[in-house]
């Protein structure tokens, strides 16, 4: 099959071992990022097959109608960027293997150091010593404090064990489902809402981005938290009502925040009044980013691939679309 990858931003994974799961295959691999759509379209002109690199490229019904060689998107987790019945109408099938009981350790591990770097400053401290001025202030230790996790999932799972291992509390929050599960499971649960975010030294948020979890962190969550508070994000910007983070940070409620993802990606100006905010620590959305994770996620996205061309096609999400 003709198959191209898109939005490999540093030609990664032609060096990792699951690339042989192509062999036998016309593979083209697109290193930077198309943003118009038309010009996508002739870059994909004779794709059979596709392959997305997590969310880095929206299809939609525009594209697909564009694309009529096209018959197998491959991608793993979820696919809020991906207009599935657009894919059916267009005789594309959808395959994404939702890898059930399988956190993603990358973002668990980023997520933990972003709280290590922000509680005990790092940035700034490294920045003040390249700078010739020695220390500049003093951080906090993490033992004894309380870490709210916002949804009860995978991730935020394995976030819990790291903060157990460094002696802090843990409280959770989460849909009542969620909290249900939660306090089956003998954790603890905050009484309330505001009770969560008022008592909580550390707020992580691990929610999958759904049009019922847009905007579901708001303004007046961050005005129930401490002003040495810290907020910290990995998981999706829109999960944060628009501007609301900025806002608190200005306002001191919360006093820093640390986040991997943001409303614009990627966002390159340095002058971006939340990118350049001072108390603010940040990464560009490289939760993800590492070898082992993405060697994992593309064996899975390979498989698919290689079923699909033989005939049995696995992880179908549009399993109606005739093969």
């Amino acid at each position: 099959m003709k198959v191209h990858i898109l939005d490999d931003w540093f030609d990664t994974l032609r060096g990792l071992p699951c690339f042989r799961l192509l062999d036998g295959h016309e593979v083209t691999v697109w290193t930077d990022h198309a943003p118009d759509e038309a010009a996508l379209a002739d870059r994909l002109h004779d794709a059979e097959a596709l392959v997305l690199f997590r969310e880095r490229t929206k299809v939609t019904r525009g594209l697909l109608q564009r694309l009529p060689n096209l018959r197998l998107i491959s991608q793993r987790s979820v696919y809020p960027h991906v207009d599935v019945p657009a894919c059916t109408d267009t005789g594309v099938l959808l395959c994404s293997n939702m890898h059930s009981g399988t956190p993603s350790y990358a973002a668990a591990e980023l997520t933990f150091g972003l709280i290590l770097a922000a509680m005990r400053q790092i940035p700034q401290q490294m920045a003040s010593a390249r700078a010739g001025h020695w220390q500049m202030g003093v951080g906090k230790t993490l033992r004894g404090r309380t870490l709210g996790l916002y949804g009860y999932g995978r991730i935020a799972g394995a976030v819990a064990d790291y903060a157990r291992a460094f002696g802090m509390k843990v409280v959770w929050w989460s849909s009542e489902a969620g909290r249900a599960r939660a306090r089956a499971a003998g954790e603890t649960v905050a009484e309330s809402r505001a009770a969560f975010f008022a008592e909580s030294d550390v707020v992580s948020i691990h929610i999958r981005l759904k049009p019922d979890t847009r905007g579901i962190v708001t303004a007046a969550d961050f005005a129930e938290m401490q002003d040495g508070a810290l907020f910290v994000n990995t998981s999706r910007a829109g999960l944060v009502a628009p501007g609301a983070l900025l806002d608190a940070l200005n306002a001191g409620r919360p006093g820093m925040a640390a986040v991997d993802v943001f409303e614009t990606e990627p966002l390159t100006d340095p002058d971006d009044p939340l990118l350049s905010h001072p108390r603010l620590i940040c990464t560009p959305h490289i939760g993800f980013v590492t070898e082992d994770e993405f060697d994992l996620q593309f064996s899975d996205i390979f498989a698919q691939v290689n079923a699909f061309a033989e005939g049995r096609p696995i992880h179908m999400i549009n399993p109606e679309v005739r093969i």
